[in-house]
């Protein structure tokens, strides 16, 4: 019987009666997998560190944490930070700008971190990804990063504008933002936590780009190679008022010693 469904199947395409169907997404698992383990991770003065690579710290912020001493920053340890640029509102859908982004931007810099920028999207449709990017783009206005653009688009609750954005949409609004900023000259990136990964994103088809995972433990116990790991929101940083968010880089972006011989 299975041979002759072979045969009837080869006949059908042959004459073009039928269409192959669409490749079905990668799972997680089959993706590059990540090199390390639990056992990897450690803490050392206040922060987390791996074990069995090359990695550096950083920190992303928002107006959230206001002024922000950049200097303490930087003796603290801290080489790169990601500076949102806006937003889009969970409940209204507007896009405003963030009110420290280039302050932010500026003082990172002048401190002598690493400097890259994300959006925090709320889009439902590959027309508002394309519209977030432009904004994004415009609020940058030609500042040079040193490291990529991110799309920050995460699940909010079920009674935000963007609860029912399903696999197909989400996965296309990312792409669509990543193209817009590779086309205006800079670097991108995917930001996600493991929910979007299995739940909400195609991954395979994401695998051109860099991934910044969102993952708050003590160890990255994720079956996919990530690039950036987000460790925790909840980190005490020298020179940022209140909690804040601290990363791990594994990835040099092209930079070499510019980012791992800062160890040195």
């Amino acid at each position: 019987m299975k041979k002759w469904i072979c045969v009837l199947l080869v006949a059908l395409l042959l004459c073009g009666c039928t269409e192959l169907p669409e490749t079905q997404p990668t799972e997680p698992a089959t993706l590059p997998p990540s090199p390390y383990t639990a056992d990897d991770y450690r803490y050392e003065d206040g922060f987390l560190t791996c074990t069995a690579g090359e990695t550096v710290l950083g920190v992303d912020v928002s107006s959230h944490q206001e002024e922000i001493d950049w200097q303490k920053v930087a003796d603290a340890g801290i080489k790169f930070a990601f500076v949102r640029l806006g937003n889009r509102g969970y409940t209204t859908g507007n896009i405003s700008a963030d009110t420290y982004a280039m302050a932010n931007l500026e003082g990172a810099r002048a401190a002598g971190l690493l400097v890259g920028a994300y959006f925090f999207s709320q889009a439902v449709s590959v027309a508002e990804a394309k519209e977030e990017a432009k904004f994004a783009l415009d609020v940058l206005d030609g500042f040079s990063l040193d490291l990529p653009l991110v799309y920050d688009w995460e699940y909010v609750n079920e009674t935000a504008r963007t609860a029912a954005v399903d696999k197909r949409t989400l996965t296309d609004c990312t792409l669509a933002f990543c193209k817009a900023v590779e086309k205006a000259g800079y670097d991108t990136m995917v930001y996600f936590n493991s929910y979007q990964a299995t739940d909400l994103l195609y991954l395979n088809e994401l695998q051109q780009y860099p991934w910044w995972l969102a993952m708050y433990d003590i160890s990255m116990e994720f079956p996919c190679k990530a690039d950036l790991w987000q460790y925790t929101a909840d980190g005490k940083v020298p020179g940022i008022k209140g909690k804040a968010d601290v990363n791990l880089m594994f990835t040099d972006f092209g930079l070499g010693q510019a980012v791992f011989g800062q160890m040195e």
